[in-house]
């Protein structure tokens, strides 16, 4: 299983599907499936059961879900372009994310 190039928080871009074009940021990351949960992108359409213990109303919820990473590309929060990522090591050692527009960090 290879080690996905998306965070949590990330700014990524939509490249397939009904949603093509559209951005959002990285609410959850799920490794094992190489899937991430992107706010404002995918929503399906959910028939939930009333449950009043929890507060819970009945009917159609939209909600979003899940979108393949193969999908996605993150956008620089530097050039604000959306790109590849690629690795970097920095003098003190530490691995970083880098944008392979512009050069820049990804990781804050």
């Amino acid at each position: 299983m290879p080690a996905l190039f998306v965070k949590k928080e990330d700014k990524v871009l939509d490249l397939s599907g009904k949603d093509r074009g559209k951005t959002g940021r990285v609410l959850r990351v799920m490794p094992a499936a190489q899937r991430v949960l992107v706010e404002g992108v995918a929503f399906v359409k959910r028939h939930t059961r009333p449950n009043p213990a929890k507060n819970i109303k009945g009917g159609i919820v939209e909600r979003e879900s899940s979108v393949h990473v193969s999908n996605l590309k993150v956008i620089c929060s530097e050039c604000g372009e959306p790109t590849r990522v690629g690795h970097s090591v920095l003098e003190d050692g530490k691995k970083v994310r880098v944008c392979k527009k512009c050069k820049g960090i990804l990781d804050k």
